[in-house]
This record gives C-alpha cells, structure tokens and sequence, in this order.
C-alpha cells in the first residue's frame, strides 16, 4: 500500500471517529463501529493503529497542533496583549465549536487509559508552560503584574479546559463572539488587571 493510500485511510479513519464522537461517548466506540463508517475493513485499521486508544492518542496529537497554532498569536507574539489574546481565544473556540465532541470523548478515555491519560495531561501541560512563559515576559516588561505566572496560568488553562468541554459551543458566529469576549475579559483581567 502507498503511503499516500495509507494516509487517505487514517484520515478516514479519523473522521470516522470524529462523527462518532460528537454524540457519543468513548466508551461506545469501537474498531468495527469506526470501520463500518469508513468502508473499510477492519485488518486495514491495525495498520495505521494498535488498538481505538492508540486512535485518540493520533486524533489528540492533531488537535493539539491545532489548537497551538492558532494560541500563537497570543503564547509566542509580543504585540499588544489585548488583540493577541483576542486572537487566539477566537481560534481557540472555533476549533473547539468544530471539534469539541471529539476532545470531551478523549478526554473521558483518559479516565480508562493510562496512555491517554498522560498524552492528554501532557498537551494540557504544555499549554500551561507556554501560557507561564508569555505572562512572565509581560511581567517583565510591565504589562502584567501576576505574582505567580504559572499558578495563574495552570488556573486558566484548566478553566478554559472545564469550561469549554462541559458547556459545548454552538458553531453559530454569535455564541462563538459571546464565548471568546467573556473568556477574553477573564484572561485580561487575571493577567492585565483590565
């Protein structure tokens, strides 16, 4: 099988999952519910993926990148605090709008998979780290005044973390406003004291 062949088929096998995810839990899932809506069979599945764990662990690893890059804007920019973060929290709820079934289902499997688990743990980790180091170099350049960059960072990492996952964005342009300007209001005030 090509390698271009191949991609096309953990591709499908990644939207497949994804759908199922929306409406269902993890636990629901299975290799044949995930072949069957491919079309695929279900040998083709263990070439790609070990088990529908390893699956999470893909699916997780690209939403991660993602979600990092459009947290760019604000976590490695240095322009004005209050249009990078808007940036970013924009991009951020967008995608989860698009993807937040599929991050809620991973994120329950990380209850019954100590791989997931530490993955999921990792990329929220990482996000924390990357949130300290901006509110750092705004301290030091006098924007931010936080006495504890990253205690404050891991409080609104898990925060949007929470929130974003136990209260589902309608993907409609207006709630996804109303999300991204009162979490916006709450990371510049925490940070910024504005």
């Amino acid at each position: 099988m090509s390698a271009a062949a191949g991609a096309l088929q953990s591709r499908r096998s990644g939207r497949s999952t994804e759908e199922f995810l929306r409406d269902r839990p993890f636990r629901d899932l299975t290799i044949d519910e995930v072949m069957d809506r491919t079309g695929l069979s279900r040998p083709s599945f263990y070439v790609y993926f070990r088990d529908r764990h390893h699956l999470a662990l893909r699916l997780l690893d690209d939403l991660a990148k993602q979600v990092y890059e459009e947290s760019n804007p604000w976590l490695q920019g240095s322009g004005e605090p209050p249009d990078d973060m808007r940036a970013a929290i924009e991009g951020t709820v967008a995608l989860l709008a698009q993807h937040g079934g599929m991050l809620r289902a991973i994120s329950d499997a990380a209850t019954e998979d100590a791989e997931v688990e530490r993955a999921y743990r990792s990329m929220v980790d990482g996000f924390i780290d990357a949130t300290a180091a901006r509110i750092e170099r705004d301290v030091r350049a006098g924007r931010a005044g936080p006495d504890d960059p990253e205690m404050l960072a891991a409080a609104l990492v898990w925060m949007n973390e929470r929130y974003l996952l136990q209260n589902p964005v309608p993907d409609t342009p207006e709630d996804r406003r109303r999300v991204t300007d009162e979490l916006t209001r709450i990371w510049m005030c925490a940070i910024y004291n504005r």
